[in-house]
Formats: C-alpha cells, sequence, structure tokens
C-alpha cells in the first residue's frame, strides 16, 4: 500500500502517494490584483525579499514574488504549516530545499514568460523546465556547442521544419536533469544524451506526454539509467510552452507506475486539478 500524506484541517489539502509526481503551474500575467501582490509580498521572508528587489524590471520583480509566494502556498496543501512559516536553505548540491520538513517533501520550480511550473513528490531527486519556444535564440547553433554527438546527428537528420521543435525537447530535458541532481551547468550537457520515443505518446485533457524517454551517459560519467524517469509535456492549446519532468529515484524504478497529477493555481486564492 502507497504511503500517503495529507495536510491537517484543510478541506483543501492534497494526498500525495510514493508514486505520484503533482505539477502546478500558474500565469504569473493574470494575477495583478494590488491587494493580492500586496499579501504575496507579506509571505516572504527578509533574504527572499531582498532578492525579488534587486530584480532590473519591473516584470521580473513580479514574476519573482509570485513564485515564491506560488511555492510557499502549494506546499502548505500537504502539511499543516502556514505559507509563511515555509524555511528554505540550499542542500548539500546547492539546491533548495525545505528545513526541517515534516515529511519527505521533494520539489523544484521553473519559469518563463508566461509560465511557472513546480513538482512536487516523496523523497526522490525531482527537476523541471519549462521554456518558452517562441524566444528568437539561434538554437540550431546552441545545439551543435552544447548537445551530444547522439542528439545532434538526430536533430539535424530531420526536416527542417522539424528540428527547432525537437531542439527545445532536448533543452528542457537536459534542463530538468542537471536540476534534479542541482549540480547546474556543472555537469557538462555533452555528457549524456536522450532518446526519445515519438510514438509513445499519452494524450491527457490538460497535456499530450511522451514517457518513453531513456538515457545514456558518456563513458567518463558515473551515473545508473535505471534510477531516472523521464517526462515530455506538450500543453494542449499551448503552442509556445514546452514541460520536462526528470526523476532520481535512490534505486531501480523502471517497475514503478508513476502517475502525474496537474493542478492550476491563483496563490492564496486555491486551486483546481486538472483531470
Amino acid at each position: 500500500m502507497p504511503l500517503l500524506y495529507r495536510a491537517k484541517n484543510s478541506k483543501n489539502s492534497l494526498k500525495l502517494k510514493k508514486n505520484e509526481i503533482h505539477l502546478w503551474q500558474v500565469n504569473p500575467e493574470k494575477i495583478t490584483q494590488p491587494e493580492l501582490l500586496n499579501k504575496y509580498k507579506d509571505l516572504l521572508s527578509d533574504d527572499e525579499t531582498k532578492k525579488q528587489q534587486r530584480y532590473k524590471f519591473v516584470h521580473d520583480r513580479h514574476d519573482a514574488l509570485i513564485t515564491r509566494a506560488f511555492v510557499r502556498d502549494l506546499l502548505s496543501y500537504y502539511a499543516d504549516i502556514a505559507p509563511n512559516e515555509w524555511r528554505f536553505d540550499k542542500g548539500e548540491k546547492d539546491k533548495p530545499e525545505i528545513v526541517n520538513p515534516p515529511l519527505p517533501l521533494r520539489f523544484n520550480i521553473s519559469h518563463t514568460k508566461g509560465l511557472i511550473i513546480c513538482v512536487v513528490t516523496l523523497e526522490d531527486d525531482i527537476g523541471c523546465d519549462v521554456e518558452n519556444t517562441t524566444r528568437s535564440n539561434d538554437v540550431l547553433a546552441i545545439a551543435n556547442r552544447y548537445f551530444s554527438a547522439i542528439e545532434t546527428t538526430e536533430l539535424f537528420s530531420l526536416p527542417k521544419e522539424q528540428q527547432r521543435h525537437r531542439f527545445f525537447d532536448y533543452w528542457t530535458l537536459k534542463e530538468s536533469y542537471i536540476k534534479a541532481w542541482g549540480l547546474g551547468l556543472a555537469i557538462p550537457l555533452k555528457d549524456f544524451s536522450f532518446n526519445i520515443i515519438d510514438a509513445a505518446v499519452k494524450k491527457t485533457a490538460p497535456f499530450t506526454i511522451k514517457s518513453a524517454i531513456s538515457l545514456s551517459f558518456a563513458q567518463h560519467r558515473v551515473d545508473n539509467a535505471d534510477r531516472w524517469r523521464n517526462w515530455l509535456l506538450y500543453p494542449n492549446g499551448n503552442e509556445q510552452h514546452r514541460i520536462a519532468i526528470a526523476l532520481r529515484a535512490k534505486e531501480n524504478n523502471q517497475e514503478v507506475n508513476y502517475q502525474l497529477r496537474y493542478f492550476n493555481s491563483t496563490p492564496l486564492q486555491g486551486y483546481q486539478e486538472s483531470i
């Protein structure tokens, strides 16, 4: 029987099973009410406020405020802790961790223009990435410089109209992998490779999902592919965003039937689960 966790004293509390990954999302551009934004400011620690105020542009300060309030609010659905009472520190891999967690919650956040996401699970390392695919970067030059030979060979063998699409598949997967480790670009992106089986697709109400994704490593990189599971998510009706999730289990997890659940949030006002 999977372990269950639920916050106390809340009709909106959430259970989190050991084999579940909860994906939360919020659109910061839709939250503009001054009274709500002021409530978000009250949630932040002094250190978070200082970091948020360092951003030069107003829209960046806005997104940073909502990001911190978003994480604090959603975590309180899993434990009997008020959003302003959560404390965070950098873990041994320099990745943000909960100080004295009441249960073994693991989370990771990512943001891009128009979307902030957070993934939550229990015990296992997890990373996520969201990218806006409409940005004007020279993606093929980036791929040629940073991707592995396996990936660039596959990428450049595709018809030109498919190459940009595949670039963001690889880029989000790679970002989610290094974020799960918590080591950032200390891990060279050429040191690991993804293989995506496009035919294996699952359609849900909010996303089209690819999970038949395998991982391999350069000879000098020490890692175990059997401990990794990866997902690519394409938001239905939203062509501009791409999401990837990477989970690193404590042991071989290839037989675990992971379940994804999806939540749309307006911090301090509630959430809606997409089914």
